[in-house]
């Protein structure tokens, strides 16, 4: 199905040593045999390969053949977790809600900024998809707009409760990660505040005000306001 184009492998790092021969063979030699068959069969696709392991740990363990490592691995992509490129989260986010008011058929405009700021701390131990699952579930019980912090999963408000410090509001935590999120916005947007303000799903008023709070000027400038 894929003669011709494309074929992606995902999870690679899980086939076993038998099926890491044939695959193998495929690589080397462009050639399989269909399930079947007796007739071998010439193959020109492109081969990408995804895993979250560590291959090379894998090879040196012996769980994963040395030969088929060299072959699949021509050019190498790594992609930090989430939690590593949390200036990434804000533009996620709004992706998220514009593909679930697609499928559900809602009109939530985005987050409130507490809610941002909390998403900008939370460490996400299960990547991208957990903090899909976190939007997912928040059009689920959400009943207005915009995502409130009562709409996150309670997973997500619990892990705040757990850090060292215990302040009934947090303040400085949640101004650091709000301005860390305006200023990534502001980069993504090119510091052009209607834009921004959008993505962030707050008025425009409302980020001039907030730039000002965090000191945070656009290139060139000398006042948020200018």
């Amino acid at each position: 199905m894929a003669e011709g184009g494309t074929l992606l492998l995902d999870e690679v790092g899980e086939l076993t040593r038998a099926m890491q021969v044939k695959l193998l063979r495929v690589m080397q030699e462009k050639e399989y045999e269909p399930l079947g068959s007796n007739t071998t069969v010439r193959a020109s696709v492109r081969v990408i390969a995804s895993t979250n392991r560590d291959l090379a740990q894998e090879v040196s363990r012996r769980k994963f053949r040395q030969d088929l490592f060299y072959r699949l691995c021509v050019v190498h992509l790594s992609l930090p977790p989430l939690g590593e490129r949390k200036e990434d989260i804000p533009l996620l986010v709004q992706y998220f809600i514009e593909r679930f008011n697609h499928l559900q058929g809602r009109r939530i405009s985005g987050c409130s900024e507490r809610v941002m700021a909390v998403l900008m701390r939370y460490q996400y131990p299960g990547n991208i998809r957990e903090l899909e699952n976190a939007i997912e579930h928040a059009f689920v019980v959400c009943t207005d707009n915009l995502i409130q912090m009562d709409d996150l999963p309670q997973h997500i408000l619990s892990s705040l409760d757990r850090e060292p410090e215990k302040t009934a509001v947090r303040d400085r935590p949640l101004d650091d990660a709000e301005a860390q999120a305006i200023r990534a916005t502001l980069e993504q947007c090119d510091y052009r505040r209607g834009q921004a303000s959008k993505e962030l799903g707050i008025s425009r008023n409302t980020l001039w005000r907030k730039m000002k709070k965090y000191g945070i000027l656009a290139p060139d400038t000398k006042d948020p306001s200018a």
